[in-house]
């Protein structure tokens, strides 16, 4: 499928919670969070309905986030389903680890070893500020047992001005002994209305202190759909790479859509929802009909996120929380 743009559209991210056991500052508020009752949520049938419909058109990649995944109930069941979906020759998931280690093996049977790693710090007490919880140690073991069992792992960290910057080489430096790409994101304005401003570290900012920290860095060529840009150190078993969220500037290759854990379709991060798939499946349409829908979403797609961003319709979507959007 392409939209106007003649973007390839071929990957989704589906959100299966909004409930997440951390409490990221700069993703949700410490407390009075409504969640979504269950029976709002997409279930398990659904989605294994929505995602046979989307390998139909030419979807390939399906990465499964939160809130953290591994929260719902018989998680492991969905993947099992997604796994015999012939359409689908990546199932990625997306989780903060600390509810992981007990499904590894299990996840390695299923051929899903791609695992993106939520760690905004390497210091257990900044760990312990930006999320609220304690949970350092659990994420690290994590994180060594996945690389002990050869998963392909992207580390993720959000960067604030302020709060981690100083976690940047730290961070940057577990690319030297262990294959894996570490990627620094954009702070971006989905946190709940914990806080209405961001003041930016930007991308251009980490890139900054990288140059200044390593004589030679050198740019990997992306590919489409990427929004990291990739670079390396000389001598270093990983890669390093940096995504300029807020900025925006990789909205050109965009190739994905994103289904919220109630059935919200964004066809942009920066959106307010286009169309609740949750409720069309359910008033009880054809696979057909389904598949057309998708067809109608990715071609109005927008340019960009800033495109999207104009297009609101409420200006209580600026306030959503990442955990509820999905990532």
């Amino acid at each position: 499928m392409t939209d106007s743009f003649n973007r390839q559209i071929e990957y989704v991210r589906i959100a299966v919670t909004d409930r997440c056991n951390l409490r990221c500052f700069y993703c949700m508020p410490a407390e009075g969070i409504i969640y979504e009752p269950k029976k709002e949520l997409l279930t398990y049938e659904e989605i294994t309905r929505i995602l046979k419909v989307l390998g139909g058109i030419g979807f390939k990649k399906v990465r499964f986030t939160g809130g953290e995944p591994f929260l719902r109930k018989d998680f492991m069941k969905l993947l099992e389903r997604t796994s015999e979906i012939d359409a689908f020759n990546a199932i990625h998931i997306t989780s903060n680890g600390t509810l992981l280690q007990r499904h590894i093996k299990r996840l390695k049977e299923l051929g899903i070893t791609k695992i993106n790693l939520s760690i905004d710090s390497l210091n257990a007490e900044r760990f312990h500020k930006i999320t609220r919880r304690n949970d350092f140690e659990k994420v690290m073991k994590t994180f060594h047992l996945l690389i002990e069992n050869g998963f392909a792992i992207k580390l993720n960290a959000v960067i604030m001005k302020g709060i981690n910057t100083q976690d940047i080489i730290e961070l940057a430096e577990l690319s030297k002994n262990f294959n894996v790409d570490v990627r620094f994101i954009e702070e971006m304005p989905f946190n709940g209305g914990y806080k209405e401003n961001i003041e930016m570290y930007s991308a251009k900012d980490i890139y900054a202190d990288l140059n200044a920290h390593y004589p030679i860095l050198n740019k990997i060529a992306s590919k489409h759909g990427d929004t990291a840009d990739l670079i390396s150190v000389p001598g270093y078993k990983g890669n390093i790479g940096v995504i300029a969220a807020f900025s925006r500037t990789f909205c050109n290759t965009c190739n994905r859509l994103r289904i919220s854990a109630k059935g919200e379709i964004k066809s942009c991060l920066y959106d307010d929802g286009v169309f609740n798939i949750r409720d069309f499946v359910r008033s009880g349409v054809s696979d057909k009909e389904l598949a057309n829908k998708f067809a109608e979403l990715i071609r109005l797609k927008p340019k960009d996120g800033f495109e999207a961003e104009k297009m609101r319709k409420s200006p209580e979507s600026a306030l959503q929380s990442m955990s509820s959007i999905g990532g």
